[in-house]
């Protein structure tokens, strides 16, 4: 069976291109004992995978040149030779970036009967959806009556912060770029007010729709969004620091905010976090999102690519805007 394969070329520098990634096909063998052999149905893009196309030292190892990439992926069992997976069964993996692959039994995640499309296992009932539960709950340590704030409010992680907020009966507030993303936090997901970053100022925006301030900042962009909501953080704020894609592609030093200072009066807490340092609240978190999901609490939004090869071109357009929810690459779906 042949499989196409995406690797980088060569290490971006700044804004990646097509030319930095390259597509190749790999002959797989047949599954040896305790093996199965895969075909994936859809693969995960995220923000993340930026860091790791850097050649430095980071909590997970970066990418090698001319070696398959990894990430998120959703499957099919085409063959196995494991007692614990049948040909059929749904698997979620790391072998992203592949049309297929062979791995131990052990290193997938035999999903069950699917509760929703395949495709939502890598975006609200997966890794993004679990970084805006544990983020928002546990490291924001959400209140009721906490107003808060999130920005890249319509990517997959923001979209799903605000939701559980607003389920949570806290009033939410969102940035997005652009007037359609506007209008689908407001009038598809429930925030109580949205805003374009692009337009206007967001220390402006903030004033208007929290003139009492903001208990609770999830960040998925840092830069001049972190600057502007500490400065309307009410006392005890809580800032879990998801991302910051506005520096993932920057070729010098970014500044940071020059307002820390006011954290130390309002005891805020600004606390970076992992989504796998919390795995002991997976359980936790697809009970309760599955449940949202599926009493239609909490919607969803997926942006799509079709093929293999088009796997480079929706990772770079994360980083310019072009998906609206989780963005997702179909392969032999």
């Amino acid at each position: 069976m042949l499989s196409r394969v995406v690797s980088l070329q060569r290490r971006p520098v700044g804004m990646p291109d097509l030319g930095d990634f390259q597509v190749t096909e790999t002959e797989l063998g047949e599954p040896g004992p305790g093996e199965a052999l895969v075909a994936n149905l859809c693969m995960s893009v995220d923000p993340y995978m930026r860091g790791r196309m850097v050649d430095r030292k980071s909590y997970v190892p970066p990418f090698a040149i001319g070696e398959a990439l990894t990430g998120g992926a959703i499957g099919r069992v085409v063959q196995s030779n494991d007692p614990a997976l049948a040909e059929g069964d749904h698997v979620e993996s790391f072998f992203g970036w592949r049309d297929a692959f062979i791995a131990p039994a052990k290193q997938l995640n035999k999903l069950g009967e699917l509760s929703a499309p395949a495709s939502a296992y890598l975006g609200v009932l997966g890794m993004p959806g679990m970084t805006a539960y544990v983020g928002l709950l546990e490291v924001g340590a959400l209140q009721e009556g906490d107003t808060v704030f999130v920005s890249g409010a319509a990517g997959a992680v923001g979209s799903a912060v605000g939701q559980i907020a607003r389920i949570k009966g806290c009033p939410v507030i969102g940035s997005a770029g652009g007037a359609a993303k506007v209008a689908h936090l407001k009038d598809d997901l429930g925030f109580d007010h949205a805003f374009d970053y692009r337009e206007g100022n967001i220390s402006a925006h903030l004033k208007d729709a929290a003139p009492q301030g903001i208990d609770v900042y999830f960040d998925n962009v840092g830069g001049e969004h972190l600057q502007a909501a500490i400065n309307h953080m009410r006392p005890n704020g809580r800032i879990p620091l998801c991302g910051m894609i506005s520096q993932y592609n920057a070729t010098a030093p970014v500044p940071g905010p020059n307002n820390l200072a006011m954290a130390i009066g309002l005891g805020l807490t600004l606390r970076g976090f992992i989504v796998s340092n919390f795995n002991h609240l997976r359980q936790d978190f697809l009970r309760d999102m599955t449940q949202w999901v599926n009493s239609g609490e909490l919607s969803y939004r997926e942006t799509t690519f079709d093929g293999i090869e088009r796997a480079p071109e929706a990772f770079i357009g994360l980083f310019k805007g072009a998906n609206t929810g989780k963005m997702i690459v179909n392969l032999n779906a």
